[in-house]
Order: C-alpha cells, then structure tokens, then sequence
C-alpha cells in the first residue's frame, strides 16, 4: 500500500512543537528553587531548629525539601 505522506508531515510537525526551547526564565527559576530549598534545609538545622519560620519545627524540613523538589520536577521539562 502506498502513502500520501501526509501522515508524516503532520509528525514532524508535532515532533516539532515538543522539542521548542523553554522559555528565559525557566533555567533560573528551576536552579533558584533549587538552591532556596537547599538553603531553607541547611538554616533549619543551623539555626537549631528554630529558623527560617519559628514554631513548626519539622515542618521546615518539608518545606525546604518541598521547594527543592519542585525545582528537581522542573528538570525534566528543560530541553
């Protein structure tokens, strides 16, 4: 059986639209969430657990490592 090749065009073209380039902000974005929940994390346990919000204790551990994840979810939108 023989094609029209239309069915081929319209790959590509689809093909296409999933490869564009993400947008400026994104790569800053991602990498600043990383570092703020790293940074969150790290001021949580110097602080003696008492910072960065006092009086939830363990709960910012959650949050940074929250932060971060988002920002590892990220990656694997960046072309």
């Amino acid at each position: 059986m023989a094609r029209s090749g239309k069915d081929d065009e319209q790959t590509t073209e689809h093909g296409e639209a999933n490869t564009a380039p993400n947008p400026v902000w994104f790569k800053p974005i991602m990498l600043g969430l990383m570092i703020l929940g790293l940074l969150w994390v790290i001021v949580f346990y110097l602080s003696g657990q008492a910072l960065p919000v006092p009086g939830i204790g363990g709960w910012n551990l959650v949050i940074g490592f929250g932060i971060a994840f988002i920002g590892f979810l990220m990656t694997t939108r960046w072309r």
